[in-house]
């Protein structure tokens, strides 16, 4: 059996795999960097790059049919599935490929094929037959699509994301299971280019909308456009013939049966520690088998191992995962010397139409009779309608003490240019008052945040007001 000795072993290359690369290789040149799969990450092969290909399409789709409301005739409007996937392939493996001419100047040294699984916490078996002793040691395996056992029926008629960039056509329908980023994302896309697309969410939720008169505005539009059919709960499915067959009871009680040609399981994901032998380690996991970590060190209840990215079954975001694997990788270098890494705002965007946007601390994660809440709707905002994208609503949170703007929910235009200009508040801690005396643009959409803010500082004054006579007494 061959064996190896490094300072370092990095398990995956992923987004937090590379980071943590990087910046190990700054304090030392004994490194292992393992990969049993292949080289690119989950964003450019089959998440954020491809989805948002394919959005791009569905959008001037949409426009196209819908240019009536300017008063411009577009008689018909054809998709050409072919050449929609033919783009977004293309395209995909281009971003694709600059990830993987990055991994390709790495030290080929460094560089371990195969995949790995702990012998204890400081030994690593690889399937190839290599054996690695690593004074510590990076996870940043990635996650993978969760498929609920209820779907497997549909056998080769089961798509996960990861499927549907590799179709060679558009399907006529598809079953869509899950409403959270994925199943929203791809399933508005293939609907506006003219897939009979069906979507049932088990509970209300709809793109990770906390606010129910946020989310219940975000159920009205998607409605009105495609199928979507909440409290449903799937029975079975069946492969068919030219299809497959779905059984599923809505809230009243009532079975329905489709036959569509695929079932998307967007129902979303797990983490890739199931199968490292973290049980050898003896460091703490949860009941999945994840490991806790520290949120700033990123290490676990072994110091010496670290846990980055899609892994830590945390925030499953590029942006995360990037911040993760530097922190991680860097501590992995200097360790035992370990410092806290600064982590951002919370940030999230779910790019359907009108988009979602959620930063810092939404509603349900602050404490009752802490905060105010300003709010707009998006209804009459000016440029909103100028463009006829009058959708939505955005909701922001104020520590109602001191004013410090604490986060916000929204759905409605251009939440991921807006959900940037609230995170950079956030991060700041800048209050209602000092985002009010920021310059704002007129007609812009950004008009609409104003609008939210001095709703928010109005609710302070009468706050203080209220107030203002105990503290006199």
């Amino acid at each position: 059996m061959l064996k190896r000795k490094v300072d370092v072993a990095i398990i995956g290359t992923g987004t937090a795999g590379m980071g943590a690369y990087r910046e190990a290789r700054k304090f030392t040149d004994s490194i292992a960097l393992i990969e049993g799969g292949h080289y690119g990450t989950t964003c450019a092969r089959v998440g954020c790059m491809p989805s948002k290909l394919l959005i791009a399409a569905a959008e001037a789709a949409h426009g196209a049919k819908h240019a009536g409301v300017f008063g411009l005739n577009v008689p018909t409007v054809e998709t050409d599935g072919a050449a929609v996937m033919d783009r977004v392939k293309k395209e995909r493996d281009r971003f694709v490929g600059f990830v993987v001419e990055d991994v390709d100047e790495f030290d080929d040294s460094h560089k371990v094929r195969g995949y790995a699984r702990f012998l204890d916490a400081h030994r690593l078996q690889i399937d190839t037959g290599l054996e690695i002793t690593a004074d510590r040691i990076v996870i940043a395996t990635g996650s993978r699509p969760f498929i609920p056992e209820v779907l497997e029926g549909a056998g080769k008629r089961l798509l996960i994301n990861d499927d549907v960039f590799e179709l060679e056509q558009l399907p006529q329908s598809v079953l869509v299971v899950g409403t959270g980023v994925i199943g929203l994302e791809l399933g508005q896309a293939l609907s506006r280019l003219n897939v009979d697309v069906t979507m049932l969410s088990r509970n209300e939720s709809i793109g990770g909308i906390a606010d129910d008169e946020i989310r219940q505005i975000a159920a009205d539009t998607f409605q009105s456009e495609f199928d979507l059919i909440l409290h449903a709960d799937v029975l079975g499915a069946k492969e068919t013939l030219n299809g497959v067959q779905v059984t599923y009871r809505t809230s009243g009680g009532v079975v329905h049966t489709v036959v569509v040609d695929y079932v998307l399981a967007a129902t979303g994901r797990i983490p890739n520690t199931d199968k490292l032998g973290l049980e050898n380690t003896g460091i703490d996991l949860d009941a999945r088998g994840v490991p806790g970590f520290d949120h700033y060190t990123l290490q676990t209840s072994a110091p010496h191992i670290f846990i980055a990215g899609d892994a830590t079954n945390d925030l499953p975001l590029l942006h995360e995962a990037s911040d993760e694997g530097r922190i991680a990788g860097s501590n992995a270098g200097t360790f035992p010397a370990v410092e806290a890494g600064r982590r951002r705002a919370a940030l999230g965007v779910v790019f359907s139409d009108p988009q979602i946007a959620s930063v810092g601390k939404r509603a349900h994660e602050l404490l009752p009779d802490t905060f105010i809440t300003g709010k707009v709707s998006f209804h009459n905002q000016g440029r909103s309608r100028v463009m006829a994208k009058n959708h939505g609503m955005l909701k922001i949170y104020a520590d109602k003490q001191s004013g410090i703007l604490l986060g916000a929910e929204m759905f409605g235009p251009a939440a991921e240019h807006i959900g940037h200009l609230l995170a950079w508040a956030v991060q700041q801690s800048l209050t209602v008052n000092e985002i009010l005396g920021m310059p704002f643009y007129h007609p812009v959409i950004e008009e609409g945040v104003r609008t939210a803010f001095r709703d928010a500082a109005e609710k302070l004054r009468q706050s203080e007001s209220k107030e203002a006579p105990h503290a006199a007494a």
